[in-house]
């Protein structure tokens, strides 16, 4: 009850959180309440939380994805909320308790190494990944287990949930590291090869360079990587 309280108070006041230093230098970005509050809307739109959800947060909440991408959301709306240090076992054993949960590649990766991932039934559950590439290996294990899977990618600076992917049961992933999503939340431009944002869930009010190399094409993004990264080589 006193995690809720502390999270509405956030939602009303507004935090600061860490950036990952992707972008740069690691630093502390303040979200305003109605920065949260809209991008707290669009996070329910896309993965359908309402009071009736379940969500299991196992990323920390001192970053944004642990956060704001369903945590913050969900308590908006009084919806079920329970936070967790991650642990890939108990994640397979407990998540068709849950309606929703938010993982890293990585996690994602270590729960489909966990014995009973296999069998797992995951209809009727939502899982969002981000914060780093999402290989399409990834997507088809979850949706082949029943899930609805949304690739997403978002920024401290740009907001949880600012370009995804849905992915249902049936699909076919297309072979690929770089999947950023056609379900675009901000307004976008590509300039000289980076992808620029501005929009109601961004921090900043201007045009944002994000540092992420992209290509668009019949209307999804692809990352190439860190401008930084790639123009160094």
């Amino acid at each position: 009850m006193a995690l809720n309280e502390t999270l509405k108070k956030i939602i009303n006041i507004g935090t600061a959180l860490p950036t990952s230093g992707t972008t740069g230098v690691p630093k502390r970005i303040f979200q305003p309440p109605h920065k949260l509050q809209a991008a707290n809307s669009i996070a329910r739109q896309v993965q359908d939380i309402t009071i009736n959800s379940r969500i299991l947060t196992v990323c920390t909440l001192k970053h944004a994805g642990g956060l704001l991408a369903q945590t913050l959301p969900a308590v908006e709306v009084n919806a079920d909320v329970d936070v967790q240090k991650f642990n890939p076992y108990s994640w397979v054993r407990q998540i068709t308790d849950y309606t929703h949960s938010h993982l890293t590649p990585d996690m994602a990766r270590a729960v489909m190494k966990t014995r009973g991932f296999d069998t797992l039934n995951l209809s009727g559950i939502t899982v969002m990944c981000g914060s780093d590439r999402v290989h399409s290996r990834i997507i088809q294990s979850f949706i082949d287990r029943g899930a609805t899977f949304i690739a997403n990618w978002g920024m401290t600076e740009v907001g949880p949930v600012a370009i995804n992917s849905t992915f249902t049961p049936g699909d076919t992933v297309s072979l690929t590291e770089s999947i950023m999503g056609d379900q675009i939340h901000c307004d976008t431009k590509i300039v000289d090869g980076e992808l620029l944002v501005k929009g109601d869930i961004c921090v900043y009010d201007d045009w944002y360079h994000t540092g992420d190399l992209v290509t668009y094409n019949n209307r999804v993004y692809y990352y190439l990587g860190r401008i930084d990264a790639i123009r160094t080589k």
